[in-house]
């Protein structure tokens, strides 16, 4: 890797720095924090309050009355959907930890939603998500196996109506996406979803958010 001269180190501070007030400037309630500490008692990663906050808007914007999320986790991102869908939407989540499910479940009450808001499907996404309607959903959230991204987009793209939004979260994997580097297979994966959505200038209006750990957005046009 190169070495940074003066200016670029100022930079790059300078927006690790803007990226971290980002973070600091979402408030986060109890039932968020209790779902963060499962996650991390369970090894998982979590999104961070700057890519909760995104989806949040994201879902408001669309007036998002149906979302299917891949990876429920603990339910820090469902957390964040839930409170920018309508009152009267519901969230199809999947997961293939039954246990993660059972906290999300739990953190879903705690933050006050009412158990129709939610349908929790547990088992493989690649299984789960031929069986959901075509074109019956505002916006999709994809945040699981890295290796099948290209194959989320696929169901995405049949999942939602147009004007839907498929948003995928960790495209950065920690700067490794970027990196000239030999890179495992996963990495590999993101750089051609990355190539694809960018070249689906047909299908997709894209955006790549530098949130988190980078959350790549797409409405289908």
């Amino acid at each position: 890797m190169r070495q940074l001269r003066g200016q670029e180190r100022v930079i790059t501070a300078n927006r690790q720095t803007s990226w971290a007030f980002a973070d600091a400037f979402v408030a986060e309630d109890e039932a968020l924090r209790w779902a963060r500490d499962r996650a991390r008692d369970m090894g998982l990663r979590s999104v961070s309050p700057g890519t909760g906050a995104a989806l949040r808007l994201l879902a408001a914007t669309a007036d998002a009355k149906a979302v299917a999320e891949i990876g429920t986790g603990t339910g820090v991102s469902g957390i964040y959907l839930l409170h920018g869908m309508r009152p009267d939407g519901v969230l199809t989540t999947v997961d293939t930890e039954p246990e993660r499910q059972q906290f999300a479940r739990e953190a879903f009450r705690a933050a006050g939603f009412p158990n129709n808001r939610a349908r929790f499907i547990p088992g493989r996404a690649l299984d789960v998500l031929p069986r959901l309607a075509d074109g019956g959903y505002d916006l999709v959230f994809c945040d699981g196996d890295r290796l099948e991204s290209q194959e989320y987009l696929a169901e995405s793209l049949r999942l939602l109506r147009p004007g839907g939004l498929v948003c995928f979260e960790g495209v950065f994997a920690n700067g490794r996406t970027v990196d000239s580097a030999a890179q495992p297979h996963e990495v590999l994966r993101l750089r051609e979803l990355l190539r694809t959505v960018r070249e689906m200038q047909d299908e997709l209006l894209p955006s790549l958010l530098p949130v988190g750990d980078g959350l790549l957005c797409a409405v289908r046009r």
